[in-house]
């Protein structure tokens, strides 16, 4: 005879799915924990030892965004985690910062362990390739919040940097050169609009091939935003980087102004780099604006590292030798604090 459910299980949250699940998780966890790291999973909060008082400690929330929509279709959790770590290691790499730990929160209507499973070993694996810990989080199920069977992520990532090295921007000027680097796919940031076009216009299926391409849309959709971190680290002990930035929402319109002083302004050279066949596809099929396209994805920058000109050669050597294509795709001009793009 079946055991009855709790009154709370039938409301739509059942505990016992979540304690299993943690107890399945905790090995996982265990494994990213680096010398910093104090507590266990399980702790009400997370201990981790303060750096020395040479450090800055630098922080950042982010979440993954619709991106969640397509590993619901495609019924793949494993790659979505890895996202949201990489993502949060990239905006605090821009100042220089290296991670230390992460903090992850899902809301979701009501528990399934194996997803639940899934998107933590993907924390869980982008920690350890950033060599950071996972320190804890919060799971919330909030039946009638959600939609059944959907999830939301957010995480929170703590770095650290020697406050000599923080890079800012400031040091920018007129004659650097801007190097970008190639990004691994939409990353995190455009996709209600790619899956309005890509399913709703076009009608076509995870399945599909994107035209031109011998890749699925699924493949192309769910490819996991890169983490810049090792190479460009490499590249901050050869060389004097005067500014980065991390191409997310806005593009490289609106991002690269970020860190930009006020005197000058970013040009960039769009023949120097090919566009992905997915964004040429987005913009013939959606009939998007060619100059929105640059405002809402990367284009096929997924980040921005600016140098002097004298030491563009070796950065590009550099980043090279640490597995990572670099490109020249503009440089600084005088002007106002803006990105012009021109081809």
């Amino acid at each position: 005879m079946a055991a009855k459910k709790s009154a709370y299980a039938q409301a739509g949250v059942d505990i016992d799915v979540m304690m299993n699940s943690l107890q399945n998780i905790k090995k996982n966890v265990k494994s990213t924990a680096t010398k910093g790291v104090v507590s266990e999973i399980g702790s009400f909060g997370g201990l981790f030892q303060s750096p020395g008082k040479e450090f800055l400690l630098v922080a950042s929330a982010d979440g993954v965004g619709t991106k969640l929509k397509v590993a619901h279709m495609a019924e793949k959790h494993t790659t979505v985690g890895q996202d949201l770590v990489n993502h949060c290691v990239n905006d605090i790499l821009v100042q220089g910062a290296t991670p230390l730990f992460f903090l992850d929160y899902l809301g979701t209507a009501a528990l399934s362990g194996k997803v639940f499973e899934d998107v933590i070993a993907g924390f869980c694996k982008a920690c350890r390739e950033n060599g950071c810990a996972l320190l804890g989080g919060e799971t919330a199920e909030m039946p009638g919040l959600y939609p059944a069977g959907e999830y939301d992520l957010v995480g929170t990532i703590i770095g650290q940097v020697e406050k000599k090295k923080v890079i800012t921007g400031k040091s920018i000027k007129k004659g650097d050169v801007i190097l970008g680097l190639p990004s691994s796919g939409l990353q995190t940031n455009g996709y209600s609009l790619a899956r309005k076009v890509i399913f709703q216009k076009a009608g076509k299926k995870l399945s599909d091939l994107v035209p031109g391409t011998k890749v699925t849309f699924e493949k192309v959709l769910l490819a996991v935003h890169q983490s810049y971190l090792n190479p460009v680290v490499a590249l901050m002990k050869k060389v004097q980087i005067h500014g980065m930035a991390h191409i997310t929402g806005g593009g490289l319109v609106d991002n690269v102004p970020r860190v930009l002083p006020k005197t000058v302004d970013a040009v960039f050279d769009r023949s120097t780099w090919k566009t992905p066949a997915i964004y040429e596809f987005i913009e013939k099929e959606g009939e998007v604006d060619h100059e929105e396209m640059y405002r809402v994805f990367n284009m096929g920058i997924g980040y921005v590292i600016i140098v002097r000109e004298a030491d563009a050669e070796k950065a590009v050597a550099t980043l090279k030798a640490a597995k990572q294509k670099a490109i020249v795709i503009g440089r600084i001009e005088k002007g106002t604090g803006k990105s012009v793009l021109i081809d």
